[in-house]
């Protein structure tokens, strides 16, 4: 397979729209569909709406939106593409049942990718005709600003088609994480889950609020993790001896009860909690208003990242 440049997004919701936009910023060909044609004209807006940053983040005059076709059936989507990358809503039987109509339709060869979260590839292609050339590829949202994603072979899926998804997401300025094999919920989401589920329960317990938790993230680890994750911080935590003082001095925290990994249950009440103290934290800013907040924020973060991390990862 030559180098990709026909791509075929299926599901325009968020994460959809969000690889529209990076596929386009990457002079490729993008031929799209959702089932809910009436997304159309949000994607629209979207991009529009992004374009100002993403055209800073990579160095582009314009947008050629002649690249674009927003497609009627799922078949004339896929039926030219290379690569296909599905981001439809997040449920097994859903996804199984699509898989089985793309890899019906898909070219023998194009490899397909699903924007799952946490679902184990094996079983949503299941039914996919030539599963050695399917995977998941799952990004972090704004799909279009954030350059991780995380590569999840099935259990059929062969090695020549995980590195030539590798080629093609690199292609996109992003830095692909090769996940060894599959497990649910991959690397990234199994880290959040358990800072979100440790989160629930001290806002449940009345010990602090959603803005006061977001802040200890924010003023502390967030900043760190924007350059390194916890291992090379806590390497760093341990003085001159790195991570082995780190840990023989932390290490007996571990028996410790700090955390409760067990999630609580949602209750109305916790669910009042969270909802009221999100809003509240938004202070009567739109969603679009903050999307665009946080997405000056990441360009700026973004390009100052990239002049440290070099000297890190040299």
């Amino acid at each position: 397979m030559s180098k990709i440049r026909k791509v075929a997004i299926i599901g325009t919701g968020v994460i959809g729209t969000g690889w529209i936009i990076r596929c386009l910023a990457h002079n490729k060909i993008v031929f799209a569909y959702d089932k809910n044609q009436n997304l159309k004209s949000s994607l629209t807006k979207e991009i529009k709406r992004t374009w100002p940053n993403v055209k800073k983040l990579f160095n582009k005059k314009k947008l050629n939106l002649n690249n674009f076709k927003y497609s009627n059936t799922i078949y004339d989507a896929i039926k030219e593409a290379d690569f296909i990358q599905e981001s439809s809503t997040e449920n097994y039987l859903l996804k199984i049942n699509l898989m089985k109509i793309i890899g019906k339709y898909a070219k023998p060869n194009a490899i397909i990718s699903s924007s799952s979260s946490g679902l184990l590839p094996s079983r949503i292609y299941s039914k996919c005709k030539n599963p050695y050339r399917t995977m998941i590829g799952h990004p972090f949202n704004p799909v279009y600003m954030c350059p991780g994603i995380e590569i999840v072979p099935g259990k059929k899926t062969k090695k020549i088609y995980l590195n030539k998804a590798k080629k093609f997401y690199k292609s996109l300025s992003m830095n692909p994480i090769m996940v060894k094999k599959e497990l649910p919920g991959y690397l990234s989401d199994r880290l959040q889950e358990a800072l979100w589920r440790e989160a629930l329960h001290i806002i449940n317990e009345g010990y602090a609020t959603t803005e006061e938790l977001d802040r200890a993230i924010e003023d502390g680890p967030g900043i760190r993790y924007s350059l390194m994750g916890t291992f090379l911080t806590f390497h760093l935590a341990g003085g001159k001896s790195g991570m082995k003082h780190m840990l023989k001095q932390f290490g007996p925290a571990l028996n410790l009860p700090w955390t409760k990994l067990k999630a609580p249950k949602l209750t109305k009440k916790l669910s009042n909690r969270v909802i009221l103290g999100t809003k509240k934290q938004a202070k009567g800013k739109s969603i679009s208003m903050l999307s665009n907040i946080r997405d000056d924020y990441l360009l700026n973060l973004l390009k100052l990242r990239k002049k440290y991390e070099n000297k890190i990862r040299k």
